[in-house]
């Protein structure tokens, strides 16, 4: 498959101090890529340094093209689509304003066969329709934001640590979902979370963050098989 989006010697940092240094990976088209680590590794930063949320300097190609240096809203109509740690829903608005704004930008005759799309992958948020989103369930919040990042129809899905404080049948059925977009939609997914074993399930190919930098990559199954570096790297 082609690279859906490249990172060639991408550093990335806070005022004066740098996080990244140096990473170079791809996201294949329609492949899932995960991005594993110790918390302060760097992951979140990446995802950031992507979306044009912090300092960078390096080159990051999406389709081809150069992404570096763009606005975030620029990199979003580009096809990219972040869901951040923490959710990023808009918890005074109700579910359908949330999915609204998700397809703000959007001006294709498609939006509403979207919704009833987002429906069926997620049936809780049509129950919920009416409500405000600051009254969901930390799982239902979750649901929202990835519907809502959906509705911008993007090419690629970034998402930080989906399964973060959700009970264990939630992030299963969060997992679940994925793996159907993934499948349906051919949606690129760079996938942060702290649960190593869960992602190496879903990804394709996996890069192992230390201290800003990529110790390992390579096929997720065989680093999910190898049992020196989980011992060492994942905890598991």
């Amino acid at each position: 498959m082609p690279a859906l989006l490249e990172a060639r010697g991408l550093h990335a940092g806070y005022g004066p101090t740098q996080v990244l240094h140096g990473l170079d990976f791809t996201v294949e088209e329609g492949g899932v890529t995960a991005l594993l680590g110790a918390n302060g590794a760097g992951k979140t930063t990446t995802l950031r340094a992507i979306s044009g949320m912090v300092r960078t300097t390096g080159e990051v190609l999406f389709r081809g093209e150069r992404i570096d240096g763009r606005a975030t809203e620029d990199i979003a109509r580009r096809g990219i689509a972040h869901v951040p740690d923490g959710r990023g829903t808009f918890m005074e608005l109700t579910v359908e304003e949330n999915f609204r704004l998700g397809a703000y930008i959007r001006r294709d005759a498609e939006v509403q066969a979207d919704f009833e799309r987002m429906w069926a992958l997620f049936p809780r948020l049509r129950q919920r329709w009416r409500q405000q989103a600051g009254t969901l369930s930390g799982g239902e919040q979750q649901m929202l934001a990835i519907a809502r990042a959906l509705l911008l129809r993007p090419r690629l899905l970034l998402m930080d640590e989906p399964s973060f404080g959700l009970a264990p049948l939630i992030v299963e059925e969060i997992f679940g979902i994925m793996r159907r977009v993934r499948e349906e939609s051919r949606v690129g997914i760079l996938l942060v979370e702290q649960n190593a074993n869960l992602a190496l399930e879903l990804a394709d190919h996996a890069y192992l963050l230390e201290t800003g930098r990529i110790v390992i990559s390579g096929p997720a199954a065989e680093i999910r098989r190898d049992e020196a570096i989980r011992r060492s790297y994942l905890g598991y």
